[in-house]
């Protein structure tokens, strides 16, 4: 393979990328297509293979996995494998002491970092098996845990790799939200408020940023096929194609795509401050979900 070939096939051999909460679900397929276009990533969470996250036990009693999927360790392998570098660290988002280490760390180690993706959360934690019901029936547990664990994660994550960024005058934050404009998540207030906060941390710090070159947006997914809503549907990977309810889903690897799009463009600064759809970035930027399929924007 000749040098223009290498860097043709791994665009982002030159990227240091941290993908906050990539032990499954949206950070995995993000870490993997990360990992395919040859960055390194280093890929946070709780979950590894010798100590499993201990706080999804509602969950796992609504459904039949016998344990919370996936590890950081596994994802690591599987950016490795795809033709990056993955590098997993344990870090509880929560923690802010856990937060600087991680950042310390890749200092130490890569001496600076390119792209940060937000997206850890701590929403299954607290669910109860009932999504759409009226806001004085939710529990506030969920509060806490879309917000404590959610919302604050970004914005504990953000303050620890700026400074990194605007040294080096240059940067990218995407924070994983879901698309609001305009619509209302009914049935479920606490969601809706968590990720309109998201989308608004990702506006806010783009403004902040702005002056040092570093960008920051927010990107909502479609309905995606993480490991949870298969499993609520009965279901893998492998099989997802004889529900019909799961039709007009999308596998965690096309937002992945749409992540690695945005941290390729040289222009992203152009993009700064906004939200941006899944659907959307792959009609511009002309990429497809593993299928093959450009999916349709969701709408509620």
């Amino acid at each position: 393979m000749t040098q223009n070939e290498n860097t043709k096939n791994r665009p982002m051999k030159d990227c240091i990328a941290v993908v906050t909460g990539a032990s499954r679900g949206a950070g995995r397929g993000i870490a993997m297509e990360l990992g395919a276009a040859g960055a390194m990533v280093y890929v946070t969470g709780r979950s590894t293979r010798a100590q499993p996250a201990d706080t999804y036990g509602q969950l796992l009693a609504l459904s039949d996995m016998p344990a919370v999927p996936g590890s950081i360790d596994d994802t690591a392998e599987e950016v490795t494998r795809m033709g990056g570098r993955g590098i997993a660290v344990r870090c509880d988002h929560t923690l802010e002491e856990d937060v600087k280490a991680l950042f310390a760390q890749v200092e130490r180690e890569a001496g600076r970092i390119d792209l940060l993706v937000n997206n850890a959360w701590g929403g299954h934690e607290t669910f109860t098996g009932v999504f759409d019901a009226p806001f004085w029936e939710h529990p506030l547990a969920n509060w806490d845990s879309m917000f404590d664990r959610g919302v604050r994660n970004h914005l504990v994550a953000s303050r620890s790799a700026a400074p990194l960024m605007v040294r080096a005058k240059r940067g990218l934050i995407v924070t994983t939200t879901f698309w609001d404009r305009g619509r209302y998540m009914k049935g479920n207030l606490f969601y809706d408020l968590a990720k309109a906060s998201m989308t608004r941390l990702a506006f806010g710090m783009a403004q902040e940023l702005k002056p040092h070159g570093v960008a920051s947006v927010a990107v909502s997914p479609g309905w995606m096929r993480t490991e949870f809503v298969l499993a609520g549907h009965k279901t893998d990977e492998a099989h997802w194609q004889e529900r019909p309810a799961l039709a007009g889903t999308e596998s965690p690897r096309y937002l992945g795509r749409a992540v690695a799009a945005l941290a390729g463009d040289p222009q992203v600064m152009e993009k700064t401050g906004e939200v941006l759809r899944v659907a959307d970035l792959a009609k511009a930027y002309g990429f497809t979900d593993i299928d093959g399929r450009q999916v349709k924007a969701f709408e509620m």
